[in-house]
Parts: structure tokens; C-alpha cells; sequence
């Protein structure tokens, strides 16, 4: 009797334990779908942004072959490296001019500031003359100059690359920088003469020798003027 209720209890766990493993294995495969209909709408999503991404590139370059849109440059640029036909000390007078005009302290020259530039070079310019002046430089579109675009506009002077009644080329004369010994017309052929005599580099080294001689005897006058301060300050205690 104990032996059959003992086998009745025995089935009845086993009939229970079966019973539960095929409950976790439903729940197991639920559990599989969810998470592969998860990584489904993950993928979905995924690739609908790489789409979005894609296309957006691709209108980018469609819109720079067609020349609605100019290639994304560096913020940040080297005038000496990139605009090799000028001296240094020819572009720290144009960023000198720049930062003079860039009353708004923005590293941008704007239209107003344009104008009254202009008006100051003693060559006022109409408001359709002056968004013409920034459109013939202006690479990114955002309707003001950039130092970068600033230079742009005697690098196109100095390469005779500017129409006699273009404002850039008025600017570019009436200012205080001396884009070329020769003239503006002159500076292609005296500045191909030039790069072919000196190179870039040896160039380079040669100012920045005479700026550094150039510090040193100012130091050295300044030097004197101390000693010469001290000696009468000297003659006058005695």
C-alpha cells in the first residue's frame, strides 16, 4: 500500500516537473522572439539613419559637382603655408587691416563693416555693390569675409585674377598694403620671379632672422638708454 501511494507521488511530481519545463521553454521562446523582434527594429532603425546619413552626403557632393556648395574647410588655416606669395610681414599687415575693420571682434568682416571700410578708403560702394565685393570670395556662403577670404582678395589681385572695375581690386589698391613692388598689375610676373629666385622656405627663415635682428637691437638700444638713464640718475645722487 505505502509502496503504490509512494509511486502515485512519484508520478505526480514527475508529471509536474514536466509540466513546468514546458512552461519555461514557452516562456523561453517568447522571450526569443521579443528580443529578436528588438534587434530587428534596432537593425530597421540603424539602417534607416545610415540611409538618412548616406543620402545626405550624397546631396552634399551632388551640390559641390554642381558648384552650389564649396568642400568644408579647417577652422583653422596657415596663411604663411597657403599663401606663399606673400611675406610675413605682409600678411601680419592685412590681419592687422582685418582686425581693424572686424569692429564686431567676430573674426568676420560683415557687410556693414565692409562698408564703412570702404567709405574710410575713400571708395563708398552700393549695398548691391558690396554683397557682389563679398560674393566673389566668399567660399562658404555665409555672406561675410573670413580672414582667409580677406586674403583670397589680394592673392586674386596680386594674380591679376580680378576685373578693373571689381570693389575687391578698388580695396585692394587704395589700402596700405603693398601687395607687389611692381603694382597690383605687375605682382604675377614679379612674384613668379620671385618664387623662382627664392624658395618658400629659405624665404621664410630669412624673415623671421631679420625679425628676431631686428628685436635684438631694440633690446640693445633699450639696453643703453638704461645705462645711460642710470649713470645720470647716478651723477645727480653724488
Amino acid at each position: 500500500m505505502a509502496s503504490e501511494e509512494l509511486a502515485q507521488k512519484l508520478q505526480r511530481r514527475l508529471q509536474l516537473e514536466e509540466s513546468g519545463a514546458a512552461v519555461e521553454g514557452e516562456a523561453a521562446a517568447a522571450g526569443r522572439g521579443e528580443e529578436a523582434a528588438g534587434d530587428e527594429a534596432e537593425r530597421s532603425c540603424l539602417t534607416a539613419s545610415a540611409g538618412a546619413e548616406l543620402s545626405a552626403k550624397l546631396c552634399r557632393r551632388q551640390d559641390i559637382n554642381e558648384g552650389a556648395a564649396q568642400p568644408r574647410r579647417a577652422a583653422v588655416f596657415n596663411p604663411y603655408t597657403e599663401f606663399k606669395e606673400f611675406s610675413r610681414r605682409q600678411i601680419k599687415d592685412m590681419e592687422r587691416m582685418f582686425r581693424l575693420y572686424d569692429s564686431g571682434h567676430d573674426g568676420y568682416i560683415d557687410l556693414m563693416e565692409l562698408k564703412l571700410m570702404m567709405e574710410k578708403l575713400g571708395a563708398p560702394q552700393t549695398h548691391l555693390g558690396l554683397k557682389n565685393m563679398i560674393k566673389e570670395v566668399d567660399e562658404d556662403f555665409d555672406g561675410k569675409l573670413s580672414f582667409r577670404e580677406f586674403l583670397l582678395i589680394f592673392h586674386k589681385a596680386a594674380a591679376g585674377e580680378l576685373e578693373e572695375d571689381s570693389g575687391l581690386l578698388t580695396l585692394a589698391k587704395l589700402s596700405e598694403i603693398d601687395v607687389s613692388i611692381e603694382g597690383v598689375k605687375g605682382a604675377k610676373n614679379f612674384f613668379e620671379a620671385k618664387v623662382q629666385a627664392l624658395s618658400s622656405a629659405s624665404k621664410f627663415e630669412a624673415e623671421i632672422k631679420a625679425e628676431q635682428d631686428e628685436r635684438k637691437r631694440e633690446e640693445e638700444e633699450r639696453k643703453h638708454r638704461r645705462a645711460a638713464f642710470r649713470e645720470l640718475k647716478s651723477a645727480f645722487t653724488q
